[in-house]
This record gives C-alpha cells, sequence and structure tokens, in this order.
C-alpha cells in the first residue's frame, strides 16, 4: 500500500489495472528492451567473476616439506634378539644340617665376597657331639695303648713257653680291634668337627645374595633353601638365534668351540628395558651343546662387566650384534618411510620440486635409517618431514597427484651419519 500512495503521488499509479503497477513501480531505465539486455549481461559477467575469485582463494597453498637425499655406502648389518641377565653361577644356599638359626649377618641384596659369613645356627647341640667323640677317641687310645702293652709283654714268655700261646693270640687280637675301634672314633671326631663348622654358613661365591627366606628361630635342614647368591661380575645375557643364522656362522663358532676359553672377538651391545644402551660391550661367552626342537633355535650368552651392579639376574633387554655388511646400500631415514599394510612408500620430490608417491621395498634398519632394496637411486630426494601436508593436498586436488603435487622446501636435510 506504501508503495501503490508513492506512485500515486508520482502520477504513476492506476488503480484499475495491476499489470500496469507492477509495470511502473519498475524504474523507467529498466523498461527499454536493449538497456535491460546489457544491464543483464553486465550482472552475469559480474557473478562469473565472483566465482572465479572464489575458486581461485579455495585452492590450496602448496606444501611446505624437507628432503634428505637418498645415500649409498656400506652398511653394517645388525640383528637384535631378546635377552635375559642371569649370573654364571647361582648358588642356592641350603644348611648342611639341621639346626635353629641364630643370626642373620649379612643385609638383603647386598654385594658379599666368597667366604663372607651369612648365616648362623645355634652351634652348641654340635658342639656337645664333638666333646664326646672326643672323649672316645681318647678312651680308644687307652684301649690301644693297653692292648699293645699286653702284647710286648706276652710276646718274650709265649716264647719261652710260660704262656699259653692262645694267650698271646688274643692280646694280638685286642690290640688289632684296639686299633681300628681308635681309627672309627677318630672319624666321628672329625664328622662332629665338621657338623659344628657348617653351622656357620659362608657365601661360597663373590655376588650379590638375595632376601632370606628363613628367619631367627627357623628351624632349618638340608632342604632349607636360606637364600641365593648369584655371581654378577660379569653377568651373562641369554638369547636364543635361529637354526638358519646359527648355521651361517657355524664355521666362526666351531673355531671358538675349540679354544680352551669360549670368547668371541665380536662385540655383543647390551639394549636395557628403558631403551638405553648398556655403557659395555660384551662378548659371546657360551653356546649350548644342542639346537631347541620346539622352536628351532639354539641358546648364546654373552658376558658383560658389571662391577657397579647396575645389571642384575632376571631382567629383560635386548642384544645387538652385527651380523653382516649390506654393499652398495641405499639409505633414507626412517622417517621417510610410510608403511601401508605391510606395504612401504616414499615421497619422491623431482628436480621441478614435485612430489610423487612411489612403492619401495625396505630391507634392514641400520641405526636411524632405513636401508631400500629396490624403488630409489642414489641422489634422488624424499620428504622426511611434511608427509601429512602433502597427502592432505593430495586429496584435496587428486588430479594433480597423477602428475606430481607442487611442493615449497622448507628445508634439505645434508647426507645421513654413520648407521
Amino acid at each position: 500500500m506504501q508503495t501503490e500512495s508513492a506512485l500515486r503521488r508520482l502520477g504513476l499509479s492506476d488503480q484499475n489495472n495491476d499489470e500496469d503497477v507492477i509495470s511502473l513501480s519498475l524504474p523507467a531505465y529498466l523498461q527499454k528492451p536493449r538497456l535491460g539486455l546489457v544491464i543483464s549481461g553486465l550482472w552475469f559477467v559480474l557473478s562469473l567473476t565472483g566465482c572465479t575469485k572464489k575458486e581461485v582463494a579455495a585452492a590450496p597453498a602448496p606444501p611446505e616439506v624437507e628432503v634428505a637425499d637418498v645415500q649409498q655406502r656400506d652398511v653394517p648389518v645388525y640383528g637384535e634378539w631378546v635377552a635375559q641377565l642371569n649370573g654364571p653361577v647361582n648358588a642356592d644356599i641350603t644348611p648342611k644340617l639341621q639346626g635353629y638359626l641364630l643370626s642373620q649377618n649379612y643385609v638383603n641384596g647386598s654385594l658379599v665376597r666368597k667366604g663372607q659369613l651369612l648365616f648362623q645356627i645355634d652351634p652348641r647341640p654340635f658342639q656337645a657331639a664333638l666333646d664326646q667323640a672326643s672323649a672316645e677317641v681318647e678312651r680308644a687310645a687307652s684301649s690301644l695303648s693297653k692292648a699293645t702293652n699286653d702284647v710286648q709283654r706276652d710276646t718274650p714268655l709265649a716264647a719261652q713257653s710260660a704262656i699259653p700261646q692262645k694267650q698271646l693270640d688274643d692280646d694280638v687280637a685286642n690290640q688289632a680291634w684296639a686299633k681300628s675301634e681308635l681309627a672309627a672314633k677318630k672319624a666321628a671326631q672329625e664328622q662332629a668337627e665338621l657338623n659344628l663348622g657348617w653351622t656357620k654358613v659362608f657365601s661360597p661365591v663373590d655376588g650379590i645374595a638375595g632376601a632370606a627366606n628363613s628367619q631367627v628361630g627357623d628351624l632349618v635342614g638340608t632342604t632349607t633353601k636360606m637364600t641365593t647368591v648369584s655371581q654378577i661380575d660379569p653377568i651373562w645375557a641369554y638369547f636364543n638365534i635361529s637354526e638358519s643364522l646359527y648355521l651361517s656362522a657355524a664355521p666362526q663358532i666351531s673355531r671358538v668351540l675349540n679354544r680352551a676359553v669360549i670368547k668371541s672377538n665380536l662385540p655383543v651391545e647390551f639394549i636395557q628395558a628403558n631403551d638405553v644402551s648398556y655403557p659395555f660391550k660384551g662378548n659371546i661367552i657360551f653356546v649350548n651343546r644342542e639346537i631347541t626342537g620346539g622352536t628351532g633355535t639354539i641358546q648364546l650368552a654373552a658376558a658383560f662387566p658389571n662391577k657397579e651392579a647396575v645389571l642384575r639376574p632376571g631382567g629383560f633387554g635386548r642384544v645387538r650384534v652385527q651380523t653382516s655388511t649390506s654393499k652398495n646400500a641405499l639409505l633414507i631415514p626412517q622417517a621417510a618411510v610410510i608403511e601401508v599394510q605391510s606395504e612401504y612408500q616414499v615421497i619422491v620430490v623431482g628436480s621441478d620440486n614435485k612430489a610423487t608417491v612411489r612403492p619401495v621395498k625396505a630391507g634392514d634398519r641400520a641405526g636411524q635409517n632405513w636401508i631400500i632394496t629396490e624403488g630409489l637411486k642414489p641422489g634422488e630426494r624424499v620428504v622426511i618431514a611434511g608427509i601429512q601436508k602433502v597427502q592432505t593436498f593430495a586429496a584435496q586436488a587428486p588430479e594433480l597427484a597423477k602428475e606430481g603435487i607442487p611442493v615449497t622446501l622448507k628445508g634439505h636435510t645434508p647426507p645421513l651419519g654413520g648407521a
């Protein structure tokens, strides 16, 4: 109604003709056919220009990446196996007699020396037994002395027929019995001395003593495991290798076995459970006599110095040994390798700074690098940082992924360091 009133004031309204009202309500210049077409064309061009600007603005920028060169050189190849630590000697401390425990003379878990006193068993019953055995020895010695005197006295008398020969024969028999009785009593005395000495329980080796299983006042016997003392310097790391790997090194192992002391010149590295490498290298010191039937592996052990008792029996880790040398191997950083369902890919950047995804075959790892056996050439560049950006760009512009995705080099890693 307000529009109609405004048109009426301008003298352009006609209440009897609605179509005229609609047409007259438009600006006059739009009612001219040619001018209207021109303006419509301008609006169409402007709309296309706006769309083009929006499309250009929506196109993603080339991703920034960091690349590294593919390097070729001889690389030592290492093998790693799970290992468990144990002492070469683990002595179970059990008493040699039965008695009541009087004292524990070491601190649980402490280092002990060979011959150090660990436990004291009540010695009084055994001291009494020793005293009795000593008395029996003296009694037997007296009997032997009497029998000897009888033989010495009766021998000349029997020769003169002053006494019957039977009496001399009895004297000789009594002397022999007294000698054997004295020997038996001395043996009993020695056994009593041993029993008294065994009331003191000593460490048989240098090592570390575990927690005591027996408390003061307990009745202990020959079946009581009181504690365990383990040698820890050196400490051994036991691990198993496959039969095929063993056979590949069998000649070298045989030469080692023929020596008086089994020790190889191949350094062994021990990686602790916290992934920190143990600072001291070890040597292969033990090769088991047989191949395990169930697993097809053979057990080896490497000895490591352990003066500070850092490594303890029962601990787990990994041993790392050089197994071979890969000649003219192609190396790239591990960060450049993309693993997809057990298959490997890398993103290669050409001389035109365009990135393409390429499948490769990966071999062994060498430190922080990966050996590539197929799919790359020396001197090519692979992306080590910005892989996710390239993948996102490829998803947004799949048509460019076939020809190569343009990238911006943010950094270029120098040739790889030591493996």
